[in-house]
């Protein structure tokens, strides 16, 4: 009978230039062992714990079943709340959600929006102040939308849906400007050097797909969608707290990728270190490179700090 594969916690981390020589990871890091790539980015990240998940992963069904348990029977589509700015060289998506808004201020954003998506038979929900969801005829057709990630930083232009099908998309998205642009809450909103909310970004449309597979246990993130991955695959998630990760064990991911390297070092350095001297760990930085560390790794005390 062949031996069981050893369990082993796991640390998604951010790109690994965001850690400067001086961070203690790097410390744990230069006594670990090299393992085989993962994928990189945010999308291919989660398809390293969600085999079969990719680009066209229906997120927009996944994270408004988990939030609101009705996406069976529907076509649905993202439409997140978006700061977008013109420049030289085109318009820029410069926010995507994370706006700082109140339910309220969402709700007041979106009602001058509803009578435009009632024409076009879509229903706007609300399903939290930075995530919309657009609710489609069952079997609706749709192009191809770039995922936020994707297009974060970016002209515009370069990540809109093409072609035939794509133009009615980038009109519906202009008249959203049009309305979003008039709108005095976001006069407001920048009288209080806040971003104005001035578009929604689309993507990740689909219908409700079967339940994904995991080899995880559970995961501790505060990302949205892989809350809501793990809820679909049945398996256990957690908000991050210092005491959730404190408690976590072999087969659970700790999602940390979206954090500012220097807030993991402060932070949450004092409940990771311990973890790592107790468990075995497979450290994933978005840039896809991995590491596995385990506990007697930090004896290896000729390895300097050099990765």
């Amino acid at each position: 009978m062949s031996a069981k594969p050893e369990q082993s916690l796991h640390l998604w981390l951010p790109a690994l230039a965001h850690f400067e020589p001086a961070h203690p990871l790097r410390e744990w890091l230069a006594r670990a062992d090299r393992s085989v790539d993962g994928r990189s980015g945010y999308l291919g990240g989660l398809g390293d714990y969600f085999p079969g998940i990719g680009a066209d992963l229906p997120a927009a069904a996944i994270t408004r079943e988990f939030l609101a348990g009705d996406a069976a029977d529907a076509t649905w589509l993202s439409a997140d709340p978006a700061w977008v700015q013109p420049d030289m060289n085109g318009v820029r998506l410069l926010a995507c959600g994370q706006l700082q808004l109140e339910m309220g201020e969402a709700q007041a954003l979106a009602e001058p929006l509803r009578h435009l998506f009632d024409e076009a038979d879509m229903q706007l929900e609300i399903s939290t102040p930075d995530r919309w969801h657009l609710k489609l005829p069952a079997n609706t057709s749709l192009p191809e939308f770039a995922a936020p990630e994707r297009a974060l930083g970016e002209d515009l232009s370069q990540h809109l849906p093409q072609g035939v099908e794509g133009r009615y998309w980038r009109v519906l998205l202009n008249e959203v400007q049009v309305i979003l642009h008039q709108h005095p809450l976001n006069a407001e909103r920048r009288a209080r050097a806040l971003a104005p909310v001035n578009s929604l970004w689309l993507w990740g449309g689909g219908s409700l797909p079967d339940r994904p597979t995991s080899l995880l246990h559970g995961v501790i993130s505060d990302d949205l969608l892989l809350r809501a991955l793990a809820g679909h695959a049945n398996t256990a998630q957690l908000s991050r707290t210092p005491e959730t990760v404190a408690a976590a064990t072999p087969g659970w991911l700790i999602d940390l990728q979206d954090l500012p390297a220097n807030d993991i070092a402060s932070r949450w350095w004092p409940t990771l270190q311990p973890l790592l001297g107790r468990h075995s760990a497979v450290l994933h930085f978005a840039s896809a490179e991995r590491w596995r560390h385990k506990p007697w790794h930090r004896w290896r005390l000729w390895r300097g700090a050099g990765h």
